[in-house]
């Protein structure tokens, strides 16, 4: 499970408003970064038919089974302060992360 915190769902909302989006938000994971993998965060019209969908209301958010392997248990939630304002990934899965925090290993 993938869960998404309200001060996120309240972001995503505000860029789907922000970009005319319909459809949903992909989260998942991808090969690359500092760390060895990094998140994949975009807009997407519709899920695909092996995605997991979880379901915000009016924020739909799209998780493929690869990327579940990874993400699985994982908290998406918005920070905010002096420092730094953006989403942050709370995963359970990363061994080691990035000092940015977009990307790690498992």
């Amino acid at each position: 499970m993938v869960t998404v915190t309200p001060k996120a769902v309240a972001k995503i909302r505000e860029q789907f408003a922000k970009h005319g989006v319909q459809g949903g938000l992909r989260l998942g994971v991808l090969g690359g970064g500092c760390s060895g993998l990094s998140y994949l965060f975009k807009f997407d019209v519709k899920p695909r038919a092996t995605d997991t969908v979880y379901d915000y209301g009016d924020v739909k958010v799209f998780v493929d089974p690869k990327s579940m392997v990874y993400l699985n248990g994982m908290t998406l939630d918005w920070k905010d302060s002096l420092m730094h304002s953006g989403f942050e990934f709370d995963n359970p899965n990363a061994k080691k992360s990035c000092g940015c925090g977009t990307s790690f290993s498992a």
